[in-house]
């Protein structure tokens, strides 16, 4: 199966979007922690915040989490 059709299925799988929900709030946490860091931790803090961006976009997280948002309301 291709990335592209397992990233297909899980998005309808409601743990994934739970797991992308976690994805998404540690990459909050490192933009939080961005701002009191050391000018030495500054890129590692940033890389990190680049991988959670790229992982959230190539899971198209947005509608995911929306739809999400949606189903528990």
């Amino acid at each position: 199966m291709s990335l592209e059709k397992s990233l297909e299925y899980l998005a309808h799988v409601p743990h994934f979007g739970d797991f992308l929900q976690s994805i998404s709030e540690e990459r909050e946490a490192c933009i939080a922690a961005l701002f009191n860091a050391p000018t030495e931790k500054m890129q590692q803090i940033s890389g990190q915040i680049l991988a959670y961006d790229q992982i959230l976009k190539m899971c198209n997280a947005e509608d995911i989490l929306f739809r999400k948002r949606q189903s528990t309301q």
